[in-house]
Formats: structure tokens, C-alpha cells, sequence
């Protein structure tokens, strides 16, 4: 069953008729009738096109990049009014406006989701709760009822998420010795040791190591009200539980987790006090010119408790600095229409996790250039100066794994120069050979340091990860305190996709490192066909990114690899002619892969999939672009609910909100001239 807007259930979205299947649906129209078709297709095709290519220019900054807003869940608002609450910087108009938008997300059930129309969840439905009773909100209230009756049916407290517990152990709703352990003595761990912090990837790692401090410190505040309603037996809050056999990998880690909990009652002091010291050291060397850590929230976050732990007073410029960037993440609206003065209702604010200039700048030339967009167009000039600017010329700890590679990539967000990652590197590279720009050499030099940065992160296998090489320990996801999502940084799919494609752009296809990318996403072939995504939603995210990258470096259409794939994603297409699938297709792949309710984004990642494999003129693609223009908005935008983005797989979901934007104009500009618009810098 799929959610519906309202939250309740209904359908699966309908397959489209299989090839086989001879229906008057399937049947192909005569010669001059087809022709028609898809002249007419065409004509609905540049219409469109012309209007989203307007409105995607009017969205530019001044300054030349693009940003979409970031959306998640509610978790990062009510982490947010939990912090403030944390430090006593509580401001009552920012409290009412988180908790407008808080009360906003809540289900029809009482619960909260972590993605449109998805199924309620424990933790988040937890922390919304609290967030809303900091903010006024009864229990007795309906609303704040059935979601405490909901979270007790569920188990309550206990059996909600670490971070959630932890949350709740500041202010001593929750104890701290019924947490998994993670003493700050793990920095000393070196480098090829099992579980050092370099196994975890960056974005875990930059979490766990302030977290290291806030464990060790145990801190409570008073707790201005209790929380028994959450509770399945308030006077037994966290009923014992068997461990795991000790021969299984469960039972190991939860014994080691005893053992730490032993240590901890007996650390030296000296040695724990150095450990800490050396942790802060570590946040501190990593904390970004704005202040905030990564560009990412969480780390923020809990580096900002961390080091107040150790001292660091709220005016210290570390602090001050690292609470003004958290502001940033905020989205102001107002809540309901304008009035008849042009005003709005009252301010609602929702909290980025994250903020994607990069990515989206580099997207948005793409895509403005694939439409047609002259190559020296001045806006496409400014995005590729406004790029230049944002190449990382230092190291950061992926060079922990290659400590002679020179630096070279881009990072996702504004200011993130420890972490960039290698999805964002290839697909600056494939923006700025896009454009025509007035200093060739100084981009064909930036494409150089690029390119070389981006290939020597290839893994042993052959592919690439987001952000390390070689980020594969088996053992980080098996912690006791790793209960939020992936923690490691795999080579995957797309990631390896868009390096190809890069290499292939560069003319770099016989390269011997391109070639074992290609091997191996031709053996990460799923049996159906398609390519498991693991920062897009989902199957047909990996198909849309593998196709062209095959194509670009030179495998034909005819390839079976190919034909799998082609066949898969007809299969999947739905009645109404668009492509759609849920994030429930991550836990439950055979039911829900490649299915869900039509999507902008996710329909032209599929067009983009099956125009590389030369599908121009069939039947899919054509039903597909009349899906893109039908659901076109006057405005040339379009509108996209849904979340096909994706942080954790099924942990943590994001809905870019320039990504309804920037592919279904690309997908069309493909359409209507064949293809990719890239060459050489300058031509």
C-alpha cells in the first residue's frame, strides 16, 4: 500500500502493461498517425521547456548559484528547540514558529513521518511530542494524545532510537547508563585499528567525536516536566532485555558495550580528561568559516553541547560563531495566505539539515544547458565563476586514506572545505565543460585538479564513495550506539556513475581506472535489471545515473546490460505515463522498487535513463515527456510532495526542492536535442 496525501493508504500505483501485452493501450498507432504523435509530443516538449528554462534562471542568486530548500523531518526542529532549551537560550516567538511547523507534520493518526505520505515513526513522533510540549502543548490535548497513545503502543521510550534517548538523558527523562557507551578515548585508537573514527564515515564521524564528550560528561538539566505518558510502565521505564547469543556479531558488540560501561566507571582521569581535551582539539580544527561544522546540522549541534561542556561559554567566538550558523539552516514562512494588506499568517520556521548550493548550482547549469541555453550565456558564466570559487584547495580527512593526492573537489554546501565529496566533484566538472566561459585556461585547470582528485579517490574495487575511499568496515554499523542510519560510506552506484560519466566527458573512456568502474557497475547490476541508489530514490535514481554514464562511455544501447535495464523501467512505468517510487522500496525492495506515485524528478531520471539508451522514439519516453508536460505548472515549475532524495537509506529522507526543477528540464532538453550539450572548456 502507498500513503496517500492525507496519511491513510491505498493503492500501489498500477504497472504499466507489460511489452506482451496486447491491449489497445499498448498498440502502437499507424506511421502518419505516430508521426503526428510525436510532432506534437515535441511542440508540448519545447513549450515546456521554454517555460521552465525561464523560471529555473529566475531562481539564479545574484551572486550565481542556486538553493533549494533542504527538507527532512521534524527531528531537526525539535532537536533545535531541544538545544535551546539545553543552553537556556529559549525565544518564545522562534518556539511558536517551530512548533506551527511541528504541528503542521503531524498525521491524521497522531504520529509523525520521516517522508511524504510515509508511515509514522517512533523517534520522530517522540521528539515532536517533547518539542511540543516545550512549546505549551498539553497531553491532554487531542492531538498530543493520540500520539502518546501511539508511542506507547509502540513500545514508548525504550524503544525508540539512540539519539532520541540521548536527547532526552540531557534532562534526565532518560539515564544515562541505559545508553551504549562511546568514551573519547576512542581518538587514540590508531588508524588501522577496527572502529578508529576514520572507519565511520565523515558525516558519523563528525557526530560521534563531540558525542564521545557528552558522553563521558553524563550531563543533566532540570526537565521542565515529566514524561511518564511516554512510558509503556512508568515505574519500570526500561525493562531488561536478553542479550544476543555471544557467538553472534550482536551479542559481541553488546557485550563490548557492557565492558565499556564498566570502563567508564573506572577510566583514569588523566587520561579521560587528555581524551576530551583531544576531541575538542579535533572539533575545533574543523569547525568552518561561518562556524558551522561539515555544513551539515547535527554535527553542529552537538559539537556546540560538546565544547560548553568543557567550558566554552556562550560568548566564546567558537560558540558564537557555531550557534549564528545553526540560524542559517532556518526557513521562515508565513503560515496561511497573504491578507488583504499583502500580509501574511503567523511566521512558521522549519530547520535544513543541510543546505545544497553546490549541488544544485552545478544541476542547475547542467540542465540549463542540456535545454539549450546559448553556452555563454551570462548567467551560466556567473554560476561557473561562482563554482571556481568554491574548489577546495586544502586537505581534509579523506586524506587520512590518501595522504599524497592533492586536493581538488567541491563539497556540497557553502562552506564545508574538510568534507568535499566526489558525487559533487564530477558533476561540477560536467557543468563547467558545459559552458563557454571567457577564461578557458582557468577553467581547464580547475577541471585538471578536479579530475585528478576525483580519480585517485577511486576504492580498491573499483568504484567510489561519496566522500573516502575505502570506507567499507564491517564493523561501525555494528555498535550498539549506531542505531541512526548508515555509518559507513560504501562505494555505490551513482557515486560511481557520475565519476565515469566525468572520466568519459574528459575524454578519459580507456583509461584503465574508467574501465574498472564499468566493470563493476555492470556487476552491481540488480537481477531485475536496474541499479540500487543510494543517495537518490531509489532503483530508478541508480538506473538514471548508470544508463547515461554506459552511454557517455561508449557501451551501446544494444548491450544486454542495457536491455535489462530498458526493459525494467518500462515495467515499472505507471498507468498515468510518470515514474515514481517510495522510500519503502529501501526496506522492502521485491514490493516496492521502482513504484510509487508519479514524480517529477523521478519521471525524468527514468527519461534520462532510456534516452541515453537511445529509446528516443519509443512508446515509454514518449508517454513519459507528455506526463513531464501535462503536469507542468503555468509557471514552468512543477510540484513535488514527495521525497526522492536520500540521506540514510530509509533512515533519513530529503526532498531537494530544486530537484523538480532541475531534471525534468534536463530530461526534456535531452529529449528534444539528443542528448548531453557537453565539450571542451571554451569551445
Amino acid at each position: 500500500m502507498t500513503a496517500t496525501t492525507d496519511g491513510s493508504t491505498g493503492a500501489l500505483p498500477p504497472r504499466a502493461p507489460a511489452a506482451n501485452e496486447a491491449t489497445a493501450e499498448t498498440t502502437e498507432p499507424t506511421d502518419g498517425t505516430r508521426t503526428a504523435v510525436l510532432d506534437d509530443t515535441a511542440e508540448s516538449a519545447r513549450r515546456a521547456t521554454a517555460r521552465a528554462t525561464d523560471y529555473l534562471l529566475s531562481l539564479q542568486d545574484p551572486a550565481g548559484w542556486w538553493k533549494g530548500d533542504l527538507e527532512t523531518n521534524v527531528t531537526m526542529d525539535a532537536e533545535d528547540l531541544l538545544l535551546r532549551q539545553f543552553l537556556g537560550i529559549q525565544d518564545p516567538e522562534l518556539t511558536q514558529a517551530a512548533a506551527r511547523h511541528i504541528r503542521a507534520e503531524q498525521r491524521p493518526d497522531g504520529t509523525w513521518a520521516t517522508f511524504y505520505g510515509g508511515p509514522g515513526e517512533l523517534s520522530a513522533t517522540i521528539e515532536a511530542y517533547v518539542a511540543l510540549r516545550l512549546a505549551g502543548d498539553e497531553p491532554d490535548a487531542p492531538h498530543m494524545a493520540d500520539a502518546s497513545v501511539w508511542i506507547r503502543a509502540q513500545g514508548g521510550i525504550a524503544a525508540a532510537r539512540v539519539f532520541t534517548r540521548i536527547w532526552l538523558a540531557l534532562f534526565g527523562w532518560w539515564k544515562w547508563q541505559d545508553l551504549p557507551e562511546l568514551p573519547p578515548e576512542i581518538l587514540y585508537l590508531p588508524k588501522w585499528f577496527p572502529l578508529n573514527i576514520y572507519d565511520f564515515g565523515c558525516w558519523a564521524r563528525q557526530t560521534i567525536v563531540p558525542l564521545t564528550i557528552v558522553s563521558a560528561k553524563r550531563p543533566v538539566r532540570p526537565a521542565p516536566f515529566g514524561l511518564d505518558e511516554l512510558h509503556t510502565d512508568p515505574r519500570r521505564p526500561n525493562p531488561p532485555r536478553p542479550l544476543a547469543p555471544a557467538t553472534s556479531w550482536d551479542g559481541l558488540f553488546q557485550r563490548l558495550d557492557k565492558a565499556l560501561h564498566l570502563y567508564h566507571k573506572v577510566a583514569l582521569r588523566t587520561l579521560r580528561g587528555a581524551a576530551m581535551r583531544s576531541a575538542a582539539r579535533w572539533i575545533i580544527e574543523r569547525q568552518e568559516n561561518d562556524g558551522c561544522w561539515g555544513g551539515i546540522q547535527p554535527p553542529a549541534v552537538y559539537s556546540v553541547i560538546a565544547l560548553h561542556l568543557l567550558g566554552y561559554d556562550l560568548d566564546h567566538p567558537v560558540l558564537r560563531s557555531g550557534l549564528a550558523s545553526l540560524d542559517r539552516f532556518a526557513v521562515w514562512r508565513q503560515d496561511g495566505p497573504p491578507g488583504p494588506d499583502g500580509s501574511g499568517g503567523a511566521p512558521v520556521r522549519m530547520i535544513e539539515a543541510c543546505q545544497s548550493p553546490v549541488w544544485d548550482t552545478c544541476l542547475a547549469t547542467i540542465a540549463l544547458a542540456d535545454a539549450g541555453v546559448p553556452a555563454d550565456h551570462p548567467q551560466l558564466v556567473k554560476a561557473v565563476d561562482w563554482m571556481l570559487a568554491e574548489q577546495i584547495d586544502r586537505t581534509g580527512d579523506w586524506s587520512v586514506r590518501r595522504p599524497q593526492l592533492p586536493s581538488g573537489g567541491w563539497a556540497f554546501e557553502f562552506h564545508n572545505n574538510t568534507y568535499p565529496d566526489i558525487d559533487d566533484t564530477a558533476e561540477v566538472v560536467l557543468a563547467l565543460r558545459r559552458v563557454r566561459h571567457p577564461d578557458p585556461q582557468r577553467v581547464e585547470a580547475a577541471v585538471r585538479r578536479a579530475v585528478r582528485w576525483g580519480v585517485g579517490m577511486q576504492s580498491r574495487n573499483g568504484a567510489w564513495g561519496a566522500f573516502d575511499a575505502d570506507n567499507t568496515s564491517p564493523f561501525p554499523n555494528r555498535l550498539p550506539f549506531c542505531d541512526f542510519g548508515e555509518v559507513v560510506d560504501p562505494p555505490s552506484a551513482d557515486v560511481t556513475a557520475h565519476v565515469v560519466e566525468m572520466l568519459a566527458d574528459v575524454g578519459r573512456t580507456h583509461d584503465p581506472r574508467t574501465r574498472r568502474g564499468i566493470a563493476w557497475l555492470l556487476a552491481e547490476q540488480e537481477p531485475s535489471g536496474a541499479w540500487f541508489g543510494r543517495w537518490g530514490t531509489n532503483y530508478v535514481y541508480g538506473t538514471g545515473s548508470v544508463l547515461p554514464a554506459l552511454a557517455a562511455a561508449g557501451i551501446p544501447g544494444s548491450h544486454p546490460a542495457v536491455r535489462r535495464a530498458v526493459r525494467w523501467l518500462e515495467q515499472v512505468q505507471n498507468d498515468d505515463g510518470g515514474w515514481g517510487e517510495d522510500q519503502r522500496s529501501y526496506q522492502d525492495p521485491e514490493k516496492w522498487a521502482g513504484r510509487g506515485a508519479s514524480t517529477a524528478s523521478q519521471t525524468a531520471w527514468a527519461l534520462m535513463a532510456l534516452l541515453a539508451a537511445g529509446e528516443r522514439e519509443s512508446r515509454a519516453v514518449r508517454r513519459g515527456v507528455r506526463w513531464l508536460t501535462d503536469t507542468q505548472r503555468e509557471d514552468g515549475s512543477w510540484d513535488e510532495p514527495y521525497f526522492t532524495g536520500t540521506g540514510f537509506p530509509w533512515d533519513f529522507s530529503i526532498n531537494y526542492h530544486l530537484y523538480r526543477q532541475v531534471f525534468p528540464l534536463t530530461a526534456l532538453g535531452r529529449y528534444l536535442g539528443g542528448g548531453p550539450t557537453s565539450g571542451p572548456v571554451g569551445a
